[in-house]
């Protein structure tokens, strides 16, 4: 509730207490943002030092103590530890994003200005009471964060995608093109890895097709995943690659690198922006094309958006079985669309019944995932690609969410992945590799 509502709502002594305290909390905040200032006035430069981080924080530490001594605003023990937390995340962590990183209920954070900070739990977006000191103090956070990926952000480029050391997704853009002052986005990443289990605990998966997807990937089908933002695209893609068998070559490409996967021969791949001088730019098609020349077995892509997709259908189709990607788009034949458009546009002039023909003979399988109403991410597709049939791919259901069974007193959805009861074409290959499914597996559910 907001201070006005508060003292609407109130009449006499309540009101005296609303007007004592909201005089108290900007004495605090008044009183953190001058140390802050102070601080920063003091230490210069030498903030940007990792070298001396360790006896910067000490000598800001003392500093801070001496200046909460010496005020006149009379002060809880309480008080003083809070404010000195606050202005040392401020100057050596992410500020007020320091508790939200920390949390592992929190899966993104967000930022619309510096007095506004929401969070996503759960799938559901919930507003804070946090918040940063002016419009400077999140553009040092946003400074700081790109700074140690080596990425800049300034008025010549204003935007920039980047992570935190922890792998996190970072977004940000700063005036011109934020007209009410910086913006921020963290997507945050578990510290452990989801495994098949927790997937299955959370309802995205099920047992059943667990097995099968385990399966797929040891028969080196190549898997899209698709859906929206947010749906949990990467995190199926990791828990797929925890699969791989130890034994395979795997090259990753990422725009930003956030899958974590353990195999021994690994080699991860990340894109390049071009330098302030407009050059050295390299794309993620770029690293497609040079994987090729890296002996993989499997090419993992974390995202394809644009004219690398006919690089990796290519690759799909001469020898890279097992290949693995994401897509957004908004359902299995969209997904066929989706890559038709950007085959396009990677500049070739290509029939589009010579592109349909590329994505049937190179997609065996697309994963669907969708994030519901009630903020839980389920995969509601697995769909097989059979191939062609005249001019449409043909797409045939394996398993599919059921709603019919309605959400519970929570308004949580009550339904799983169920299978249709039809047995893919891909098991016979399968089973020429050895790879052998329990019949109950595609058993008539839905």
């Amino acid at each position: 509730m907001s201070i006005s509502d508060r003292l609407t709502n109130v009449n006499g002594d309540a009101k005296k207490d609303v007007i004592k305290d909201v005089k108290v909390f900007n004495d605090l905040n008044n009183l953190q943002k001058d140390i802050h200032e102070k601080l920063v006035n003091d230490l210069g430069n030498r903030l940007g030092n990792e070298t001396e981080a360790g006896d910067l924080k000490a000598d800001a530490e003392t500093k801070i103590k001496q200046m909460l001594n010496s005020t006149s605003i009379p002060l809880a023990y309480t008080d003083k530890e809070s404010l000195e937390k606050a202005v040392i995340n401020n100057l050596f962590g992410y500020g007020p994003l320091e508790e939200f990183l920390n949390d592992p209920d929190v899966t993104e954070v967000m930022v619309n200005g510096y007095e506004d900070i929401f969070v996503e739990r759960r799938g559901k977006i919930y507003e804070t009471d946090s918040a940063f000191l002016d419009d400077n103090h999140l553009r040092r956070i946003i400074d700081k964060i790109v700074s140690q990926v080596g990425r800049r952000i300034d008025e010549s480029s204003p935007t920039v995608d980047a992570r935190l050391p922890d792998g996190s997704r970072v977004n940000a853009v700063i005036p011109p093109l934020a007209i009410d002052g910086p913006l921020l986005t963290i997507r945050k990443f578990a510290v452990d890895p989801y495994t098949a289990d927790d997937l299955i605990s959370f309802g995205t998966l099920s047992p059943k097709l667990v097995e099968l997807l385990a399966a797929c990937i040891r028969g080196r089908l190549n898997i899209i995943v698709s859906g929206g933002t947010g749906t949990g695209k990467t995190t199926t893609l990791n828990v797929l690659s925890s699969f791989i068998p130890g034994d395979e070559r795997v090259v990753t490409i990422e725009d930003s690198a956030e899958l974590q996967l353990h195999q021994k021969n690994l080699l991860r791949l990340e894109s390049r922006p071009q330098n302030i001088e407009g050059k050295g730019l390299v794309t993620v098609r770029d690293l497609v094309r040079n994987s090729l020349r890296m002996r993989p077995d499997r090419i993992i892509v974390g995202e394809v958006r644009g004219g690398e997709s006919l690089d990796m259908l290519q690759a799909m189709n001469t020898g890279h079985d097992g290949s693995l990607s994401t897509v957004h788009s908004n359902s299995p034949r969209d997904t066929i669309a989706r890559l038709e458009t950007m085959v396009l546009m990677s500049g070739m002039d290509l029939p589009i019944r010579a592109i349909r023909e590329q994505v049937a003979a190179a997609v065996n399988l697309i994963i669907h995932l969708t994030r519901l109403h009630d903020g839980s991410r389920r995969v509601t597709h697995v769909t097989e690609v059979q191939g062609m049939e005249g001019k449409v791919v043909t797409l045939q259901d394996i398993f599919l969410f059921d709603f019919s069974d309605g959400l519970d007193e929570q308004g949580m959805y009550k339904g799983e992945i169920k299978s249709t009861g039809i047995r893919p074409k891909f098991t016979e290959r399968l089973e020429e590799q050895g790879i052998k499914l329990d019949p109950s597996v595609f058993d008539h559910e839905i």
